[in-house]
């Protein structure tokens, strides 16, 4: 058997009935019902709900957990009672009972509870970011960035994009806001400056004749910070086309930002392209 895991803690289904499994991740909840002490068990991927007897041999050793130790259970999958089902759950079907525990990393009072969306100040969060980023709600919010962005990858590819990375250090170009600066170690008294935009990297690769170029650009600026972003630094979509007019880039783009809100943006009403046109003088009037 695997040292860590048979399976993850979202994989188990009314399939597994009957199997020996072994699963890691950290503890959610513990919830003790006397004679028996139930262990919610949480990875990546879900959660699987564990239990084990009082009169068990190694009931003392989950009794002494606490929420966060990294464990690996190691038991049979069982079918829970119809009265016990949690259908919120995708493994709410069964549960493991604990056979075995091995406590992979134990863990200090916390800080703040990664088992609940309560809202801590922002100096607890960054101070703890890393407690704050298991939380479900900012593990929602990662993945859907991760996956936001491969949306729009696949789809730039798909038209025909090809993307490219460009320099970090660089020299200093006139943009909109100052420059972060970085010392030259070569160079006493000279800097390079992070990239505002890849503005003139992009234009070289016009140049060269790749036509069609986008990149997920990370933008260094240091100006103060606003509501949907860090001081200094943000990413965006950046695109590039030759031999083109401006309806060539709208027809590029439009079935990109159309089908990404469409693909996230839930139950939410998207537009379909083409998208309407406003003149610029009917804009100004309004």
């Amino acid at each position: 058997m695997h040292p860590y895991r048979t399976h993850t803690c979202g994989e188990l289904r009314p399939d597994h009935i009957g199997e020996t499994i072994r699963i890691s991740g950290w503890i959610h909840r513990k919830r003790d019902h006397g004679n028996l002490l139930f262990v919610d068990l949480r990875d990546h991927y879900g959660l699987t709900q564990c239990v084990i007897d009082s009169s068990a041999a190694n009931f003392n050793a989950v009794d002494d957990t606490r929420l966060e130790y990294v464990v690996a259970i190691t038991g049979k999958v069982v079918e829970r009672t119809e009265d016990t089902v949690n259908p919120r759950l995708p493994t709410g079907k069964v549960e493991v009972t604990i056979d075995a525990i091995e406590v992979l990393s134990v863990s200090a009072p916390l800080p703040l509870q990664v088992n609940s969306d309560s809202d801590y100040g922002e100096d607890i969060r960054l101070r703890y970011r890393f407690l704050d980023l298991r939380r479900e709600k900012m593990q929602r919010n990662m993945i859907l960035r991760c996956d936001v962005i491969a949306s729009i990858r696949r789809r730039l590819t798909e038209a025909g994009f090809r993307e490219f990375q460009t320099p970090i250090l660089t020299a200093s170009s006139p943009e909109g806001a100052r420059d972060y600066l970085v010392p030259s170690r070569l160079h006493p008294g000279r800097f390079y400056a992070l990239p505002q935009a890849p503005q003139q990297f992009k234009q070289l690769l016009m140049i060269a004749g790749f036509d069609r170029y986008f990149q997920i650009a990370p933008c260094f600026r240091d100006e103060d910070a606003r509501a949907d972003r860090s001081p200094g630094e943000f990413y965006q979509l950046d695109i590039e086309m030759s031999f083109c007019t401006q309806d060539d880039v709208f027809a590029a783009l439009e079935p990109v930002l159309a089908g990404v809100f469409m693909e996230f943006g839930g139950d939410r009403p998207v537009t379909e392209p083409p998208f309407p046109r406003i003149p610029f003088d009917e804009a100004m009037l309004k």
